[in-house]
């Protein structure tokens, strides 16, 4: 890419796939990049969310966007999904694998359906778009960015919020990340993962604004808050740049220092 002007995030021409692009971190992260003049995909299951969010993206930066329908758990709905992406947009250069859910109850009352699902969307549905995406866009190109979100907790333990089948899962994507780094560095395509911490969603809101809850964030995290609306974006867009073009296989955590203690 040409980087002779002063913006070393410039993605100008560059086209974003988001999963999980229908609320929360997800949409955040799409305007980020959007913000950086990047063309957005927006991809989740729920078609009148996308819709909105790829409207809004649109008029609010006046850059290309799509909406595109897809359970990330589903081959052929992602095989088609990029294909469509494909079709619209001739290529894709940047992948944030987002989706994700998460179970929490205490190991010993986890069913095995609960564990299952778990890993089904967040581990093999990362794996799933990964693979698409890298086979029929990257691979072919010679230039991919992909960036996956894992979770602090893919990096430690947790005595809070008991969910083992998280952990599990978001620990096998920091380390499909490393491999996926290893094996497609040499088709010029990064892979790398972003760690966050407790971060506001409409998923977290009410376990975060519960008391015992805050109480708790002011011992274990360092700075003492929780992350706010706009504290992933310079994540997403650095490992998105041509500024990281020799970052890959890391594991990224933005968390207020909690994987410090």
């Amino acid at each position: 890419m040409n980087n002779n002007n002063n913006n070393i995030f410039d993605l100008t021409g560059r086209v974003a796939l988001v999963t999980g692009c229908s609320t929360g971190l997800g949409v955040q992260m799409a305007k980020a990049l959007a913000r950086q003049g990047a063309s957005i995909v927006a991809l989740a299951r729920r078609q009148e969310l996308i819709d909105q969010v790829a409207r809004d993206i649109h008029e609010q930066y006046g850059v290309d966007t799509l909406a595109v329908r897809c359970d990330i758990t589903d081959t052929k709905m992602v095989e088609d999904a990029v294909d469509k992406v494909l079709e619209h947009f001739g290529k894709i250069d940047i992948l944030i694998n987002n989706a994700g859910t998460g179970a929490v109850a205490p190991a010993e009352d986890i069913t095995d359906e609960q564990f299952s699902n778990e890993l089904n969307i967040d581990l093999f549905g990362t794996f799933k778009v990964a693979r698409a995406v890298a086979k029929k866009a990257m691979i072919p190109a010679g230039f991919g960015r992909i960036i996956n979100i894992a979770s602090m907790y893919g990096l430690v333990g947790n005595k809070i919020a008991p969910s083992s089948p998280y952990h599990a899962a978001k620990g096998g994507v920091v380390n499909l990340t490393r491999a996926l780094a290893c094996e497609w560095g040499k088709h010029g395509i990064t892979v790398n993962s972003i760690c966050p911490g407790y971060f506001y969603t409409p998923l977290t809101q009410e376990t975060l604004d519960s008391d015992f809850f805050k109480e708790y964030a002011k011992s274990a995290i360092p700075m003492e808050r929780y992350g706010v609306e706009g504290e992933l974006d310079a994540a997403a867009c650095f490992l998105a740049s041509p500024a990281a073009s020799y970052v890959t296989g890391i594991a990224l955590p933005v968390d207020g220092g909690y994987t410090s203690m």
